[in-house]
């Protein structure tokens, strides 16, 4: 393996005129492993090199070590442990997987399903009379919302406002200076902060009264690594918040759009609701809801396959890339959900696997296993649909879905 400069590959990659199929140029990268970029940056595309450095420790995800630090994002004061190394993230981890999971909560994810059922049966159940659906807008847009709001909680007279918050900040990550106007931006960065404030007001009275939620759990808790701060909190639940919603409006968006193009293994969900688990996992693997970790940095001199890659370094990992590579899978570019073996990169690897997973899976099951069971004869309007600008939290930002009984 050789490190060589590939710049034109990546640059295609990241233009929007790639975003509705960049998988042919994901497969170019791969002739190059671990590619050096013009500026210095390393872009890792490969499975067998990404799972490497995903699990090697000298690899941060703290912005400060990089040789030309980014600035942190606008409106945040205090970095998610997702944005953190060993020791701090780990601890900040641990403390909120206390109550989000396995071992210490492992029925959180379960309890939830009888209201995960209800809103989704809501929001399908208006869809009754329309000839056509926004996917997107009706759909997989305010299903997490909700979902998160139960989960932290939020009072339901609060949820509209929380909603808009989630709107603005949800948008301005895909802002372009080069053509969207700067309010966009601006309307983020208020978010952010009126968000932070609102969250703030939350984990003071949940202090002072404790609920049934997350955020009381995490406000009162002195488990073996001691009480994270109100700051602490705020992040994690911002963390939950954000990632953990757009994750899974393009996983759920993704899915239908996969299942409408395959209508053969739409029909066989309809006969064999219990595919549901395997089809979702292969979903991850084939059209993922994030295609790229845009940096991570080296604590210091990082060998990868025959390249080494310097100290302080800016490193792209090209999660998609890697799931499609067809040195660990065999016919990567085929829809399977009977696929063997499918330790795919849907949700990273290593000690930054999102911890929002079990949720997220959870939600499009039954959210793609009610839309197949319900929908009337669906078909895309069009094909390829609009997409998010983004090519790194990658979907598309309508699917309008016409239906046979509306």
């Amino acid at each position: 393996m050789t490190t060589t400069e590939t710049p034109g590959t990546l640059q295609r990659i990241l233009d929007y005129s790639s975003r509705a199929d960049p998988y042919p140029l994901y497969a170019e990268l791969r002739r190059t492993p671990v590619a050096r970029q013009e500026n210095g940056s390393y872009v890792i595309s490969t499975y067998r090199e990404l799972t490497d450095i995903l699990h090697n420790p000298h690899l941060s995800s703290d912005i400060r070590n990089l040789a030309r630090p980014m600035a942190m994002a606008q409106g945040e004061t205090t970095p998610a442990f997702i944005n953190m190394d060993p020791p701090e993230h780990d601890r900040l981890r641990r403390m909120a997987m206390r109550h989000f999971g396995p071992p210490h909560t492992p029925g959180l994810v379960t309890g939830l399903e009888p209201a995960l059922s209800a809103t989704v049966g809501t929001l399908i159940d208006d869809f009754a009379g329309k000839e056509q659906i926004d996917l997107v807008d009706d759909f997989a847009y305010p299903f997490p919302v909700t979902v998160i709001c139960r989960l932290l909680g939020v009072p339901r007279e609060d949820e509209p406002r929380f909603r808009l918050w989630v709107n603005d900040i949800i948008d301005s990550i895909d802002y372009d200076p080069e053509t969207d106007p700067k309010e966009k931006l601006e309307k983020g960065v208020q978010a952010r902060k009126d968000l932070r404030q609102y969250l703030g007001g939350l984990v003071a009275e949940r202090h002072a009264h404790p609920a049934d939620d997350l955020l009381s759990q995490l406000a009162n808790d002195d488990g073996p690594d001691g009480r994270m701060t109100d700051e602490e909190i705020i992040s994690t639940a911002n963390l939950l918040l954000i990632a953990g919603h757009e994750t899974t409006v393009n996983l759920i968006t993704n899915g239908m759009l996969t299942l409408l193009r395959h209508p053969e293994v739409l029909q066989r969900l309809r006969d064999e609701p219990g595919l549901l688990v395997p089809l979702v996992e292969e979903l991850l693997r084939y059209e993922p809801p994030v295609h790229i970790i845009p940096w991570r940095a080296a604590y210091s001199d990082i060998s990868v396959g025959d390249t080494v890659i310097p100290k302080g370094s800016q490193i792209m990992l090209m999660l998609a890339s890697g799931s499609r590579d067809p040195d660990r899978f065999r016919e990567p570019d085929r829809f399977d959900p009977d696929r063997r073996d499918n330790q795919h990169l849907g949700f990273g690897s290593g000690i930054h696997l999102c911890f929002g997973g079990p949720l997220a899976r959870r939600e499009t099951q039954i959210a793609l296993g009610e839309l197949v069971r319900r929908l009337d004869g669906p078909r895309l309007v069009t094909d390829p649909p609009p997409y998010r600008r983004s090519p790194i939290l990658r979907g598309p930002i309508h699917l309008h879905i016409e239906q046979s009984g509306g």
